[in-house]
Order: C-alpha cells, then sequence, then structure tokens
C-alpha cells in the first residue's frame, strides 16, 4: 500500500471485488510478481462492492489497498475504483483469476504513449479450452464487437474484455452513467464518441479459480449490452432507419397514388398503398424518437452537446405548421373520399378508386396529429434549456 504523502504509483492495478476470497491471493500475488519483474512502482486496488466473505481483510493482509463501493454494481465498483485510483494510470482485471496480469506492462506502454484507453484481446492472445463458454465465444462476443465497430466505428475486435487500462485524468471527463455489467461498453463507446485513442492489445483468458457460478449472466446482460449501444447511437439505430423507411413510404406513394402499377407481371393496387402509408406511419415515429432520444443522452451526459434538430430554434413551430398542413389535407382527401359515396346515394363503391383517397386521407390525418403533439413535447425540452442556459 502506498500512503498518500509518498511518491505516486506509476500504476494502479484495479480489482472489483465480490466475495473472492478463493481467488484473490492469486491474482494479487500475480500483480506484485509483476511489479517486482519489471521494477514498476504500483498499487493494487480492491474495489469491494459489499463482500460477505473474508475478502476485504485479506486483501489487506496481502498488501492491497481497499476501498468500500456500497452502491451494487459492476459498474460502479470499476468507477469508483478508478475514481479512488493514485496512480496516473489504471489497469482493471476480474479478480477470479481469468485474466493474466502479466500483461499489465504491455497495457502500461500504451498508456504512457499516448492511448487514452487500451483494451485486451482475448481473440487475439488465446482462450484457455473451458475459459469460455461457446455462445459467448462465437457469438455473444463476435457480435456485439461488430456492432461496435459499425455504430462507433470502435478499432476493437474484443469489445467485453475485462482487461483494460485507462487514462484516469482522461476517463474523468467522460461521466459514465451505468452501474451494471453494461459499463464495460459504455466505457468504450463513450471513448470513442469523444474520439479519443484508442489502442488494443493481445491478452490470455484463463479459466477462472472460483468454485461459484460466475457473476456474469450472458443473456441479460447480452441484451442490456445491445440496449446500450443502441441508445447511444440514436442516429444510426432510429434516425437513419428512420429517413430510409419515410423516404420508401413516399416513392411508393408517388408511383401507387395515380393508379394500379403493372410490374413483372404483378399489379399492384390499394393494398400496396397501404403498406406503403404504413411506412409513412412508421418513419417519421423513429425520426422523432431518435431526435428525442439524442436530446435525452446530451442532457444526461450520455452523448457530447452537439445539437439535434428538434433543439433548433423554431423547430416546434415548423412541427405545428406542418402538423396543421397534414390535418388539413387530410381532411380534404377525407372530404373528397366522402364526397364520392354521396354521388353513390351511401352505396357500393370502388375500392381501388375510393381508397385512394380514404388511405392518404387516414394518413395524412395521423402525422399531423403526431406532428402537432411532437410540437408540444420539443416545446416542452426546450424550456429548460433556456433556463439553464439563463442559470
Amino acid at each position: 500500500m502506498i500512503s498518500p504523502d509518498s511518491q505516486l504509483p506509476d500504476v494502479t492495478v484495479l480489482l472489483p471485488c465480490l466475495n473472492e476470497e478463493k481467488t484473490l491471493p492469486f491474482c494479487i500475488e500475480e500483480i506484485k510478481t509483476t511489479f517486482a519483474s519489471h521494477d514498476l512502482r504500483g498499487e493494487i486496488l480492491v474495489a469491494d462492492n459489499g463482500s460477505t466473505d473474508d475478502s476485504k481483510a485479506l486483501a489487506i493482509s496481502l498488501g492491497a489497498r481497499v476501498v468500500d463501493v456500497a452502491e451494487k454494481g459492476y459498474g460502479n465498483a470499476l468507477h469508483y475504483g478508478i475514481l479512488a485510483a493514485q496512480a496516473e494510470y489504471v489497469i482493471m482485471g476480474d479478480a477470479d483469476g481469468s485474466y493474466n496480469f502479466t500483461h499489465t506492462p504491455a497495457l502500461l506502454e500504451k498508456l504512457r504513449d499516448g492511448a487514452d484507453l487500451v483494451m485486451g484481446n482475448r481473440f487475439a492472445g488465446g482462450i484457455e479450452p473451458g475459459a469460455m463458454p461457446w455462445k459467448n465465444k462465437h457469438i455473444g462476443n463476435p457480435a456485439l464487437s461488430l456492432i461496435g465497430r459499425v455504430l462507433f466505428k470502435i478499432p476493437t475486435h474484443d469489445f467485453h474484455c475485462g482487461l483494460r487500462g485507462v487514462n484516469k485524468a482522461h476517463y474523468q471527463t467522460l461521466y459514465l452513467n451505468s452501474t451494471g455489467m453494461e459499463y464495460a461498453s459504455e466505457m468504450v463507446i463513450k471513448f470513442a464518441i469523444m474520439q479519443s485513442r484508442i489502442d488494443e492489445v493481445p491478452t490470455v483468458l484463463r479459466k477462472d479459480l472460483r468454485d461459484t457460478a460466475p457473476h456474469l449472466r450472458p443473456w441479460r446482460d447480452g441484451w442490456r449490452h445491445l440496449r446500450l449501444m443502441l441508445a447511444l447511437a440514436p442516429d444510426k439505430a432510429l434516425r437513419i432507419p428512420g429517413w430510409t423507411i419515410t423516404i420508401l413510404g413516399l416513392l411508393s406513394w408517388v408511383v401507387l397514388l395515380p393508379g394500379t402499377l403493372p410490374f413483372l407481371g404483378v399489379r399492384f393496387d390499394i393494398h400496396s398503398l397501404l403498406f406503403a402509408s404504413l411506412l409513412l406511419a412508421i418513419g417519421p415515429l423513429l425520426l422523432f424518437l431518435g431526435s428525442f432520444a439524442r436530446i435525452y443522452a446530451i442532457e444526461t451526459g450520455l452523448l457530447p452537446n452537439r445539437k439535434s434538430l428538434l433543439q433548433r430554434d423554431g423547430s416546434a413551430e415548423w412541427l405545428s405548421v406542418l402538423g396543421a398542413v397534414c390535418l388539413a389535407t387530410g381532411l380534404t382527401l377525407g372530404g373528397i373520399a366522402v364526397s364520392q359515396w354521396l354521388d353513390q346515394g351511401l352505396g357500393d363503391l370502388d375500392p381501388s378508386r375510393t381508397m385512394r383517397w380514404a388511405i392518404p386521407s387516414a394518413t395524412l390525418l395521423q402525422l399531423g396529429a403526431q406532428s402537432l403533439a411532437m410540437s408540444m413535447v420539443v416545446h416542452l425540452i426546450q424550456i429548460p434549456l433556456r433556463s439553464r442556459a439563463v442559470r
């Protein structure tokens, strides 16, 4: 343990801990041996997340410093552990014996060279037999890593490796919010969004030394990771699909409203027009939700402060105008459909003719009501933004 008034350590190795008394000695000894063999002045910090066994006392007896983290969750343990670290550079890894802490110098070298985040890559370094379940190794981790690279252009191939290092000063500018396992994803995403330098080093994953069930729950935690990734990419997850669906709906309207469309021996009629109108109901909704998601993420610190379209001056007004135009047009088209019915003495109508007025009428009425409702929400969103600016 390094006292506050002594020279600061070269590196802090952080171990999140929840009832790890059986594996802590192995991890701490491996870290101490690594420090000695590479002449590193290091600190071993155990972030205890409410252990009920002898983990805390054991860690202290072995020369580690312990910080108590009362708020439950893997993310909380790592976050408050990083904040409590004495060194400029923090290397973290699970305390179950699965991560090889002899790779600490390689991660530290990258950090000293200017990297803000250094990720271990278990697929490049090797995964021992039995160290990772088949579904995690061949489905979960590769799929989530690929999604991360696509959504955020993250240059790492092992998105969820628990052995990683951070520059503490840079980390403190990111304001991470997740408390559970999805914190691991938020960390990488936040570094990527802020255009931080992210490097990668090969590491080995070993079979953990515990005789109890792991804390990770693959399906639940995998879903939480994926959900967070999509939530932090409102443009690619919502707004781009929204624009795509809206444009497809409009193009379908252009070719189907005038009449039946023959194509490759198939006749597209009002049934296709109905589904085109469904696209025009879904697309704008995704656009609105994507914009609201971005505003919320900006206000809560999840995303950098880049204004959404709906945060710009006048956005509530033009939404109101758009809604009014859609409602007026929808009512007009609906009136034409009703007049055709009246001309037939309220009798039977030709659906192929009448529905070309009724379907657009219903769609535009829905879009008009939706736009007016959204304009009210946008106005409410803008009020606290301006009042905060004044304060």
